[in-house]
């Protein structure tokens, strides 16, 4: 599978971080890099901002998903806040991170911390087609916990 090339512009003052980048062979998110100045720190229930320090120009039908980083997940309680983070393929702003502290301590974000991970994936774009019926199904409305518990 040929990669897809995606233009991407490090801004000013993060020229010592690297670029997101895959850590394994197989995997199929680039972790992302905290460019904040020394550190944030983010109380337990609280949220921060955090920049990247890059843009990018994901290429139209496909768009970056911002995701939380499992080892953040489960020895931290960090999260990313709105997941996944959808980075439009026309948005050249930097890419920031929303990180939640949902552990019962402090966390400490350093400069080049791998704060959460980006994956590039196709988009499908739908329209409607406004209809009197819809078709049946053996689901039909059953909604939130209609299979059991």
């Amino acid at each position: 599978m040929n990669p897809i090339k995606i233009p991407i512009k490090k801004l000013n003052g993060s020229e010592d971080l690297p670029f997101s980048a895959y850590m394994t062979p197989h995997a199929s998110g680039m972790d992302i890099y905290a460019a904040v100045e020394g550190s944030i720190f983010i109380p337990p229930g609280e949220r921060e901002i955090i920049p990247t320090g890059f843009a990018i120009a994901v290429p139209v039908g496909y768009e970056a998903q911002i995701r939380p980083r499992s080892g953040l997940a489960i020895k931290h309680g960090i999260g990313v806040l709105n997941t996944p983070g959808t980075i439009d393929a026309d948005y050249r702003g930097e890419i920031k991170i929303i990180l939640i502290n949902l552990g019962k301590t402090p966390f400490e974000v350093k400069r080049g911390d791998r704060i959460a991970q980006m994956v590039i994936q196709p988009v499908i774009t739908a329209c409607w087609d406004e209809v009197s019926d819809l078709p049946e199904s053996e689901r039909m409305d059953g909604g939130f916990g209609h299979t059991g518990t």
